[in-house]
């Protein structure tokens, strides 16, 4: 058997759509956008936590390419999967390293975001069937 991607109803499918593109979209213009062009308070984020400039460069990588990977189908699960991961190393730098207190909760906000999406677009085991009922 091989896997394929199951079709949710209707209804969750649309919802679905609507969380990869809203999130997809706030990765890439919210999230990876200042890292990559250097806005100030990412800089400074990034020094205040002794972290190398090649560190935000690379989040804000894995930030676009998570974004965009929400916005492509065949993509879909294995994006959600990564951010789910950076949301875990989010979650720890705001609270441990950064202090961050109430501000920890969006990174685990986003990770249920997306665990919602990697949940909605996981696998099916069904097989196509080529038969028709008798």
């Amino acid at each position: 058997m091989t896997d394929i991607a199951a079709t949710p109803a209707p209804a969750l499918n649309r919802t679905l759509w609507v969380f990869q593109i809203l999130l997809g979209a706030f990765m890439i213009v919210a999230s990876a956008a200042p890292k990559l062009v250097g806005e100030t308070n990412a800089v400074q984020t990034f020094d205040d936590m002794g972290a190398p400039t090649w560190f935000r460069y690379f989040i804000g990588v894995v930030e676009l390419a998570g974004g965009v990977g929400l916005l492509i189908p065949r993509l879909t699960r294995a994006a959600a999967i990564g951010l789910m991961l950076l949301m875990v190393g989010a979650t720890y730098t705001q609270l441990f390293i950064l202090d961050g207190g109430a501000i920890a909760l969006t990174p685990v906000i986003l990770f249920f975001c997306f665990a919602f999406i990697a949940w909605g677009r996981r696998p099916s085991s069904r097989r196509p069937s080529s038969r028709r009922p008798a």
